[in-house]
């Protein structure tokens, strides 16, 4: 009993299994810089990728950041499109689902949701606009920097698995939380003033009226 004891002691655990090392990985606090350590956005994340543990799959916060910056501070050309960045991504380290990936650019003055697609996706009250199918959410913020003291449109897209039933709502809701609080935490970031970002769990809305299809004539 006393060899199994200090056995136990030099394994970090006890005799019995108690205080035994969990799995490897990063937990929803540690994931890309802690913005789903708040319980909804931990929630979702877990639910999303089948784990609690996650691992790093390419995340480049910084560059995604510098870039943002630098495409607040040049002028577009018409034929300028800025190229998205992932933001962060992650994926389980216990045998979950395959994972997920957020990735971000600065973007248009929209509108950003056409009535075809807005047949086939969820609208939510966050940013500028968002909305989500079951594969993907898409989140769009105002930013005014500092400096340059210029206005910026910011789009934030979530990608989860791609075997989740159109029919599954709940799972369009954790990825447009998973795009906001990495938005927010984007925001923050920048130092954005004004980004009408929602806290917590964002709520559905009807389309916005932009995406409204027009009504019939003759």
């Amino acid at each position: 009993m006393v060899l199994a004891a200090l056995l136990a002691g030099c394994s970090g655990g006890t005799a019995d299994g108690e205080g035994a090392k969990g799995p490897e990985g990063l937990t929803a606090a540690e994931a890309c810089g802690g913005f789903a350590s708040a319980a909804p956005v931990a929630a979702a994340l877990e639910a999303v990728v089948g784990g609690e543990h996650v691992e790093d799959d390419r995340s480049r916060p910084d560059r995604a950041i510098d870039r943002l910056r630098d495409d607040a501070a040049a002028p577009w050309a018409d034929s300028y499109r800025p190229q998205p960045v992932r933001y962060c991504g992650l994926r389980a380290v216990d045998g979950g689902r395959k994972g997920l990936r957020i990735e971000v650019r600065a973007a248009g003055k929209g509108p950003y949701l056409g009535p075809e697609l807005a047949r086939s996706v969820t609208s939510y009250a966050t940013g500028r606009e968002a909305f989500a199918s079951s594969g993907s959410g898409r989140l769009y913020f105002s930013c005014r920097l500092d400096a340059p003291a210029l206005p910026l449109v910011v789009e934030a897209v979530v990608r989860g698995p791609a075997d989740v039933p159109q029919t599954d709502l709940r799972h369009r809701t954790r990825l447009i939380t998973l795009a906001n609080a990495a938005a927010r935490q984007v925001s923050a970031k920048l130092g954005c003033e004004g980004d009408g970002l929602a806290t917590g769990v964002p709520k559905t809305v009807p389309a916005p009226s932009s995406a409204q299809s027009p009504p019939r004539t003759g």
